[in-house]
């Protein structure tokens, strides 16, 4: 009783009750005596079934406070359906639905928490690799009695090795920009000549080099609208990660078409395709298939797919006679 009084929720209602009670007695003793008890007999029965009715609120409302104190360290399951009675009603459903939304962030965060600690062991084991053997071409550098060939040779190995690990800690800056929100793809309009010649710019001398033949001549006009620089980061490894599939006198083929709803490249390589068992893991981050390079790190495809996706496009790989084939589309909207 004391809790319930101390309440200045109830402390008003009954003050209300008890002067409108006054007022009703004040007229009915004006009437008679008999109204007038009849008056403060209903007005001390209005208030006693207020008191009972806030205690009886009082009560539920601790029974909830305790459920949810009980939810928050720890419980694993909760029941507000015994308190769906009068206005708690209301209170109950709300709660449930802050409930469920609450464990479902939590366990959001619980599978980004794991997720992050599985990523950075594979950057680290992804780092560790390089580094190592940039310590030993070092650590040999510094022999006198290398030859100057040798030398030529670790010279070569070492500025191989930081040109990966710069290029690996530049596209795990990339992906963790994209999963932290904090990139912006442009929506600009140009062509899909315009994005294959900036995907292709910075790989026409490893295509030299590695005597592979690029065709593009079907590429052309066809409109794209998104992000240039980043849509030819996708593009672009996706076309090293054919080229480093091909062997040398094979070739890669670009060809692009437009449609009403999408504009399609497709790359083309003929390097006698992709193992069957790797089709479904190949855009996974970190995943190295059977036939991978010795310096592939497992982020080029990862890194295009998640950027094609924020771009409102999709990209997929398959085998075609003679080789693989990825299958980009910019989709007019975001699908």
């Amino acid at each position: 009783m004391r809790r319930v009084l101390r309440d200045p929720v109830v402390k008003r209602e009954l003050l209300a009750y008890l002067l409108a009670g006054a007022v009703c007695a004040g007229i009915g003793f004006s009437v008679s005596a008999r109204a007038g008890a009849v008056a403060l007999l209903l007005t001390a029965a209005v208030c006693a079934v207020c008191l009972f009715c806030a205690g009886r609120r009082g009560r539920r409302l601790a029974e909830l406070a305790d459920e949810l104190d009980r939810i928050l360290h720890g419980g694993e399951s909760f029941d507000l359906d015994r308190f769906s009675e009068g206005d708690l009603s209301i209170l109950q459903s709300e709660l449930g639905k802050l409930l469920v939304a609450l464990r479902e962030q939590s366990e959001a965060l619980q599978r980004d928490k794991l997720m992050l600690a599985d990523s950075l062991a594979d950057i680290s084991h992804q780092l560790k690799t390089p580094l190592t053997s940039m310590n030993l071409a070092a650590a040999l550098l510094s022999d006198p009695g290398l030859t100057p060939e040798r030398r030529q040779e670790l010279a070569r190995d070492l500025s191989r090795q930081l040109s990966r690990t710069e290029w690996l800690v530049s596209a795990l800056l990339k992906l963790s920009r994209l999963d932290a929100g904090t990139v912006e793809l442009a929506k600009t309009d140009f062509t899909a000549r315009d994005l294959v010649s900036a995907a292709l710019s910075p790989l026409l001398i490893p295509l030299e080099v590695r005597e592979v033949r690029l065709m593009a001549d079907q590429v052309g006009a066809e409109r794209i609208v998104g992000d240039l620089p980043w849509f030819a980061e996708a593009l672009g490894n996706i076309l090293k990660n054919c080229m480093e599939h091909t062997p040398a006198g094979g070739t890669l083929t670009v060809r692009a078409e437009e449609t009403a709803i999408f504009t399609e490249l497709t790359v083309r390589d003929t390097g006698g395709g992709i193992p069957e068992e790797d089709l479904p893991h190949i855009f996974e981050r970190f995943y190295r298939g059977r036939n991978a390079s010795p310096d592939s790190a497992g982020i080029g495809l990862a890194l295009a797919r998640t950027i094609l996706q924020r771009g409102g496009g999709t990209v997929t790989a398959r085998n075609v006679p003679g080789g693989a084939m990825f299958v980009i589309r910019f989709y007019r909207s975001t699908v």
